[in-house]
């Protein structure tokens, strides 16, 4: 594929980035675009994986006829195969006619399934059924049904994990990860995010007339190294945030640091004797795995001193030995200085600090615990603040035992 093929697709798709690996996904998607085979479409949350399928679909046989997309994740369990694949009259209450499913609509065209990791395991078992043989029943029917659609799912969830927990069926994963395409995480395009950003603040000053907002050399350096957890939406908001608020266009560092959340979600390695840490999702957590090693520490050395103190030892024992020896034997004290943090109360109260080791899920149980505070208990609200579908939280909450109703 030429440069100027690739150019023109991305601005066909108002696509804006020269990253390696953008253009990468970018080329495999007019590749596989004249084919029917089955493609997914990988990425972290608000990456952009909704240009792809359409893509795919535009330069494809396909392109005259329908192009439907659908947000899995936003469709109810107990009307998701309806929806899909329709229903008969008086298949289920409520069913006062019969109706077509996308399945249906779409024949000869293309279906993306977002959020394809949300799926029901029974509505797995259907989609399955079409992917390899292109047939289907509706809800409430035995009639068997034939459509020819070419499929383009897309998630953000890692499905092998999934897999391995009995929530996504490992032959529907091969069925559809036919040709993957991976798309790349905001911060793995540092080159892109201030031309993306200067986009959106342009569209800003655009539509409500005001002078475009400009970065110093400050900000645009913050800027390329934030770590975006919320990718390219949440960019998008923070640009639309600071056009509309601040009456300076010139934005300095410290202006844009105000509309960048508190965790900074940056890839840190921190050593300490022969462990680092890499890739910690917050800095409470990485801060409370500081405190527990600091502990840690603390009572083996505590356990030294009192065994040698004790004269506890594997080899036979000499002859008592007077105090003062004993002392001259012991290890030279040193007054031990804590390094000092951003939360330095917590070093404080390490001792009261449970002794476990903090588990992935205490972390994720604290963040929606958080979020769901602050957000008054309304699960839309807060699901929205962690960058993840209602319906995902709904799962989460379900599996830490968290009970939204109790405040």
């Amino acid at each position: 594929m030429t440069a100027n093929e690739l150019l023109t697709v991305k601005q066909q798709f108002g696509i804006i980035g020269n990253t390696d690996a953008l253009n990468t996904a970018i080329e495999i998607a007019m590749r596989v675009a004249p084919t029917d085979l089955s493609v997914l479409v990988t990425g972290e949350s608000g990456v952009g994986k909704e240009f792809f399928p359409k893509i795919i679909h535009t330069h494809s046989a396909r392109k005259h006829n329908k192009y439907i997309a659908v947000n899995c994740g936003a469709i109810p369990e107990g009307t998701i195969d309806s929806e899909l694949f329709g229903h008969e009259k008086g298949s289920f209450t409520g069913a006062i006619d019969s109706r077509k499913g996308y399945f249906e609509e779409a024949d000869g065209g293309t279906i993306f399934l977002d959020e394809v990791g949300e799926l029901p395991i029974s509505t797995q078992v259907r989609l399955l059924r079409v992917l390899q043989t292109g047939e289907f029943m509706r809800v409430g029917s035995a009639k068997v049904q034939k459509t020819n659609v070419r499929v383009v799912a897309a998630t953000n969830n890692d499905l092998m994990r999934a897999i391995a927990e009995g929530r996504f069926r490992e032959d529907l994963y091969y069925r559809l990860n036919t040709v993957p395409i991976a798309v790349p995480a905001l911060r793995e395009r540092k080159g892109d995010i201030h031309l993306l950003f200067r986009k959106f603040a342009s569209d800003v000053a655009v539509q409500y007339k005001m002078p475009a907002i400009v970065l110093d050399e400050g900000a645009r350096i913050l800027l390329e190294n934030y770590q975006w957890r919320g990718n390219i939406r949440q960019l998008k908001n923070v640009a639309e945030q600071i056009s509309a608020i601040e009456q300076s266009r010139n934005i300095t560092a410290d202006i844009l640091r105000r509309y960048l959340p508190n965790e900074e979600y940056s890839v840190r390695t921190i050593s300490g004797g022969n462990e680092s840490y890499e890739n910690m999702a917050t800095e409470r957590e990485l801060l409370y795995k500081i405190l527990f090693d600091m502990r840690n520490d603390i009572n083996d050395l505590k356990r030294m001193m009192t065994e040698a103190m004790m004269g506890r030892s594997t080899t036979p024992q000499p002859a008592p030995t007077p105090q003062h020896e004993i002392a001259g034997l012991l290890p030279e004290r040193r007054e031990v200085v804590a390094p000092r943090y951003e939360y330095e109360d917590m070093v404080e109260v390490v001792d009261d600090l449970p002794t476990r080791e903090l588990t992935k899920d205490d972390v994720q149980r604290d963040q929606i615990l958080q979020a769901l505070q602050r957000n008054g208990y309304r699960r839309k609200e807060a699901a929205k603040e962690l960058f993840i579908s209602e319906r995902t939280l709904y799962r989460r909450m379900k599996a830490l035992g968290i009970d939204d109703n109790t405040k």
